[in-house]
């Protein structure tokens, strides 16, 4: 007599499932997706509260001051990737549009200016030396614009390396240094009857579409997508997020530590000057205390654009949405009129509540590992 043998049915497979679900949370979490959501939300949350705020005028005008806020920022976030800081942003935004509108103002007010340091060089009753060289004189200008940041920038670069200066302590004395320059170049007055040829590089036309298109915009677009090139496409890219993901292997391996960081401060600074023109430009007048309030934003904004304060992370699409909604925050704080002292405590719990996401993205970066 046979007797049939019962087999056991096969097991299920595991549900993955939920493991996927929670990978799919990390990745939206420590990416910029997560940004872009908190940008939505935020606007929605406050719109109803912020009169305004949702109009064609104050998109212009949320747009205008973020164009040169985005490019500092991604200067900034060359550094942070690099795993350093750079707080002489600021200062080289002072001391950098000061000095280029210094050359290019149509005229100064002996009363004002006939005691200070580039009276009867650079600068007269007349104007600056190239005050009547048209669009080539504009272009002269921006260019030692640039130049000067970049040079703060070496400073910086080679302090930290040559003689081992924290990037903390370095650029914070370059910072309290070359704003107090900015102030002594023009004993704290603003450089104002800068030329039309300038002052249309920040300003946006009148209504409709040209509003919005402004060479201010096409001057961050590009900069983004060099930048964006540069650090997810070449070398130096991959060499400056392997720097600031581990200093010690990166020299091992082979990588120009020295060069990476002298270059990177060097950029920051640069692009920095760079913003500053946008900036001055809007508003007419080179500015000799612009900077002074910028680093908390430029700062913010990249931490929460994702550039991790530990360096080896971070993105320039992630520095540019860092830097609309610290603009959309600051428009909106405006816009609902609120003190000046409660703003700048909204600010600084933003800042904290970034330095927090920082860390919360860190962990879950490493527990995807």
């Amino acid at each position: 007599m046979s007797t049939a043998q019962k087999t056991a049915p096969p097991a299920a497979p595991p549900d993955d499932r939920p493991a996927g679900r929670v990978e799919l949370l990390r990745r939206f979490l420590a990416g910029e997706g997560f940004v872009l959501a908190l940008i939505v939300i935020y606007v929605l949350a406050v719109a109803p509260f912020a009169t305004g705020m949702l109009t064609e005028r104050n998109a212009v005008n949320v747009l205008s001051n973020l164009w040169p806020l985005a490019i500092i920022v991604i200067g900034q976030s060359f550094v942070l990737i690099l795993g350093g800081i750079d707080l002489s942003q600021t200062a080289v935004i002072s001391v950098a549009n000061t000095f280029g509108a210094l050359f290019i103002a149509q005229a100064f007010t002996p009363t004002l200016f006939s005691g200070t340091a580039f009276w009867g060089s650079i600068i007269g009753e007349s104007g600056g030396v190239l005050s009547d060289a048209g669009i080539g004189g504009v272009l002269l200008a921006i260019l030692l614009i640039v130049a000067v940041g970049c040079a703060i920038g070496l400073i910086n670069g080679l302090a930290v390396t040559l003689l081992r200066m924290p990037p903390f302590m370095m650029t914070l004395g370059t910072m309290l240094l070359f704003g107090a320059i900015a102030i002594w170049m023009t004993r704290s007055e603003n450089v104002t009857g800068l030329p039309a040829e300038y002052t249309a590089i920040g300003n946006a036309q009148a209504g409709g579409i040209g509003s919005f298109l402004t060479v201010a915009m096409a001057v961050a677009v590009v900069v983004a997508v060099i930048a964006h090139y540069v650090l997810s496409r070449t070398t130096y890219g991959a060499w400056l997020y392997a720097s600031g993901a581990n200093r010690r292997t990166a020299i091992v391996s082979g990588i120009p530590h020295t060069r990476m960081v002298v270059s990177a401060y060097v950029i920051s600074a640069g692009l920095a000057a760079l913003g500053s023109v946008l900036y001055s430009a809007r508003l007419g007048a080179g500015r000799p205390t612009l900077g002074d309030d910028m680093l908390l934003d430029v700062i913010g904004a990249a931490i929460i654009g994702g550039i991790s304060l530990f360096g080896g992370k971070g993105s320039v699409l992630g520095a540019f949405l860092g830097a609309l909604f610290f603009v959309i925050l600051s428009n909106s704080l405006n816009l609902m009129n609120l003190p000046f002292h409660v703003v700048w405590v909204v600010k600084g719990l933003v800042i904290v509540a970034a330095a927090l996401l920082d860390v919360a993205r860190n962990r879950i970066v490493g527990a995807r590992r």
